[in-house]
């Protein structure tokens, strides 16, 4: 909040569309002490938004200092586009395929964005203020990303408890096929085999075990928003199911074969990637301060953030010292102090002076 004599004034955001992720995102504004107005096409949602505290207002606010676009896929464009026009700050949005975006990502104010967060419950109504909170959010600057807006939009989702991740947008798309776009067929295809099947042993899916129940239950999500993320990102899915599909048909060939051996190794290997899948940085003992001079230029900050994308290195915060002279400054990012070192070779490949700095 700006303080003024009279008091302190609230920081102002606007969110287009009030659905699930709109309304999460009102809320956790709101919890961090923004006024929040909010636009949707369909009144009764904002009434709903109104009622639950999604949002402080019904409109667009055009001395929104953000503006989060969470509409459904088609309409994201053109919805990105007019929060441009009509105000000055920065916007962002939610799609789960960034390809249609990336010509309007030459935009310096728009910042492609992508929270790996959902809920069974349809709508406003299973909004969340905690939505968010320990869930990846994947942002998708691109070399015209003015860092002022990438900044602006990783502060914010941070406060929300969210892990920053920053991704070229294919790159994005690619990986979200396999984690999430094809996972979310494969539970939807098993589902309707068990329900194939309960046709004539109506006591199955009341055996279901907890392993079933936890593979499809992506399936039970809003099945409205799939069609559009499928065909905009097919490419990758297609490449994704093949994959899937060949796996299987070789682990079909092991167990015919009663391969024993054969099966205990995927088993295990399986077990083991599992076990390896990254979790949060627990606290300050696992991180360390990566400083760099940063020159007072477009994208620079996005290249850095981007070559710890491409070397798996998580970011857990981004400040940026100016200097009093000149129009540079250090940039100081926390990361985990595991793959520090890599990231810091890395660094001194491209030309980059850099230290590590021990957090105390």
């Amino acid at each position: 909040m700006s303080s003024l004599a009279g008091g302190t004034v609230p920081r102002r955001a606007t969110v287009v569309g009030a659905g699930l992720i709109g309304g999460s995102i009102g809320m956790a504004l709101r919890a961090q002490g923004w006024h929040v107005c909010g636009h949707d096409l369909d009144s009764a949602s904002l009434d709903l938004a109104l009622a639950c505290g999604a949002i402080d207002e019904v409109g667009v606010d055009e001395a929104s200092e953000i503006t989060f676009v969470a509409t459904p896929l088609e309409a994201v464009e053109g919805a990105v586009r007019a929060a441009l026009k009509v105000t000055s700050g920065v916007v962002t949005d939610v799609a789960g395929v960034k390809a249609p975006l990336v010509e309007l990502m030459a935009e310096p104010r728009f910042v492609g964005g992508h929270p790996m967060a959902g809920s069974e419950r349809d709508g406003v109504g299973g909004a969340r203020v905690d939505l968010f909170n320990g869930a990846a959010w994947v942002l998708t600057p691109v070399a015209e990303t003015s860092d002022v807006a990438f900044a602006l939009v990783r502060s914010t989702v941070s406060s929300f408890g969210a892990e920053v991740i920053a991704l070229p947008p294919g790159e994005h798309d690619r990986i979200v096929a396999v984690v999430s776009h094809v996972p979310h067929l494969t539970a939807a295809t098993l589902m309707s085999l068990a329900d194939e099947e309960a046709e004539e042993h109506r006591a199955l899916l009341r055996m279901a075990a907890g392993g079933f129940r936890d593979m499809t239950r992506v399936a039970s999500g809003t099945p409205a928003i799939w069609p559009d993320v499928c065909f905009e990102n097919r490419t990758a899915i297609i490449r994704g199911l093949d994959q899937l599909i060949h796996e299987l048909g070789a682990v079909r060939d092991i167990v015919a074969a009663r391969d024993r051996a054969a099966l205990l190794s995927r088993l295990e290997a399986a077990r083991s990637a599992r076990r390896s899948l990254p979790t949060r940085v627990a606290g300050a003992a696992d991180l360390v301060e990566v400083r760099l001079p940063l020159q007072d230029e477009a994208g620079a900050l996005v290249t850095v953030l981007l070559r710890a994308a491409e070397l798996g290195v998580s970011v857990a915060d981004v400040e940026i010292a100016h200097s009093v002279e000149g129009d540079g400054g250090v940039l100081v990012l926390v990361v985990e102090a595991r793959p520090a070192q890599r990231f810091v070779e890395a660094l001194a490949a491209d030309g980059r002076t850099v230290s590590v700095v021990p957090i105390p």
